[in-house]
């Protein structure tokens, strides 16, 4: 029953945890979904995401202890609005709706949702103006994060206001009784307070025990492998980063001698994750899995060339790639299953089920719609790097693949803008390379959840050597963000600046102009293109 809304065969099973306490979070296309299941995990409580067309019967198949509707951006009186049974509100299981999901709540029982005269984005004060269990520890007054323009604006019978704002007079609302709790706000976004009511409602309202999610899950995502790939044949994609790498691990464990892990240099990663693939995973590495190393550059230079929009960019490299793991198989025979290090922040920007789409990342929406596998089998898909990361610890990752930094399939192809090129491809790599280095001699790198240099199509006037100069302008782009979902640009010090930026203009042929992206995600992605 769960739909992932797209057209490729997919294969994965999301019964990861059955044995233990779980919250099911139930998705209404909200971009911060995955974001509050992480919460729950990160309190030692196993969580997963499922789409609004749940059932009450699917749901006691379950036997959560608790459930979560996440926020979306729809009206509840829509049409095309996604809606839930009101039969799931009679189960006797403690519900948390959060924003379009404490509408969604009030809107099924009798209450009512209107259009506010002012919208509430961003951080706001709240009242808190009765006792509740859900707010239990956390003071009458604080600061939360809002992010809507439709609100409750009467409650359903039996239930009472328990929060307000200036501008919001039904923050939250609870029937005690029925263990029914909404809230306008956002508890799952980084505050402390946020996550104390995430535990109230997990630990004292739905009586959750804590347990050891990450080695549990683990454990239990080997043991699927096994049971449900058995003895095929299979193809992970392997590129030397966090996702991939784990995935490989994984499926090492589980199947052995059946995987066969491909590496495809396109040309357009740096130069550190081709050298990783030996020394980390090959015959002599610390791993030793088996690795067809396949050099693609022109193959894929020469698809790219002409080619300015991201999207298709995208599409380029996606289709390149399976066509690629599809020539491997062919040579291999009997290869049922293409393998991919998907993680969910791919998916939702891709566009999960209702959620908006952001960007097609090459492994979800920009992949042709016909392969010869027989499925594409994604084991991490419903996980954040955050989940990834801790999974990784548990494999016995070694820190450089740990703390390696996010590099997206397309790799440099979507930090340059416009036309990828090898005179372009080879000024970004210098300038990231100089970037690169010192943030580390700096000791940056600790703080920081992304960083690269970007190539804009922007040439700019300058002058060096008394002479006029007609050049590119590089950008450098650093964030601090725990999730991927959301990111806060870095305040990088100005002397730091200062020194990347000469040793790239004096270093780098072709650029004259260094510039800093001071851009947020929202409302920018972490990525350029």
């Amino acid at each position: 029953f769960v739909r992932h809304y797209l057209t490729l065969p997919r294969f994965i099973d999301f019964e990861v945890c059955m044995k233990q306490d779980k919250i099911l979070v139930i998705d209404f296309g909200g971009q911060y979904n995955q974001i509050i299941t992480k919460r729950v995990r990160e309190l030692g409580v196993c969580s997963e995401v499922y789409p609004n067309t749940i059932t009450k019967k699917e749901i006691k198949k379950y036997n959560p202890k608790g459930i979560i509707f996440t926020g979306g951006p729809n009206n509840v009186y829509a049409q095309n609005s996604p809606k839930i049974s009101k039969d799931v509100f009679e189960l006797d299981i403690p519900i948390l709706g959060i924003c379009y999901g404490s509408q969604l709540m009030a809107y099924s029982l009798g209450g009512k949702v209107s259009s506010a005269k002012i919208s509430e984005y961003g951080k706001t004060k709240l009242s808190i103006t009765c006792k509740s269990e859900l707010f239990d520890s956390i003071p009458v007054e604080l600061d939360c994060y809002m992010s809507h323009t439709d609100y409750i604006s009467d409650v359903p019978k039996g239930f009472i206001v328990t929060s307000s704002t200036k501008d919001c007079p039904i923050a939250s609302m609870e029937n005690q009784n029925k263990k029914l709790y909404a809230v306008q706000f956002h508890p799952e976004v980084d505050n402390s307070y946020g996550k104390k009511l995430i535990e109230n409602f997990i630990f004292n309202i739905c009586k959750c025990e804590f347990n050891n999610s990450y080695k549990t899950l683990t454990e239990d995502i080997v043991a699927r492998i096994k049971s449900q790939i058995k003895d095929s044949k299979v193809i992970c994609g392997l590129s030397g980063g966090l996702d991939s790498s784990v995935t490989a691990l994984l499926l090492s464990k589980a199947i052995k001698d059946n995987l066969t892990c491909v590496f495809i240099d396109h040309g357009l990663y740096r130069d550190e994750n081709v050298e990783r693939i030996d020394r980390i995973f090959g015959k002599n590495g610390l791993f030793n899995i088996n690795i067809i190393k396949i050099n693609a550059k022109d193959r894929f230079l020469n698809k790219l060339k002409g080619v300015y929009d991201p999207e298709q960019k995208r599409k380029i490299v996606g289709t390149e790639f399976l066509r690629i793991f599809e020539e491997v198989a062919e040579v291999i025979k009997d290869v049922d299953y293409l393998v991919q290090g998907t993680i969910y922040t791919d998916v939702v920007e891709s566009g999960y089920g209702p959620s908006a789409r952001i960007k097609s990342h090459h492994n979800v929406g920009a992949l042709p719609e016909n392969t010869s596998f027989k499925s594409i089998y994604e084991p991490l898909r419903m996980l954040l790097k955050d989940d990834v990361r801790k999974i990784a610890e548990e494999l016995g990752l070694p820190n450089e693949i740990l703390n390696s930094q996010p590099f997206t399939g397309p790799g440099f192809g979507i930090r340059i803008i416009g036309e990828v090129t090898e005179e372009k491809l080879d000024i970004v790599k210098k300038a990231d390379a100089i970037f690169v280095e010192e943030i580390e001699k700096a000791g940056l790198n600790k703080q920081l959840g992304q960083y690269f240099a970007a190539l804009t199509n922007m040439q700019t006037v300058g002058v060096m050597g008394d002479e006029r100069t007609y050049d590119y302008a590089v950008v450098l782009r650093a964030v601090t963000t725990n999730d991927y979902m959301t990111a806060e640009w870095a305040r990088l010090p100005y002397d730091f600046v200062d020194l990347v930026s000469k040793r790239i203009v004096n270093e780098v042929k072709g650029v004259n102009r260094v510039l800093v992206d001071c851009t947020s995600k929202p409302p920018a992605t972490i990525e350029f293109e």
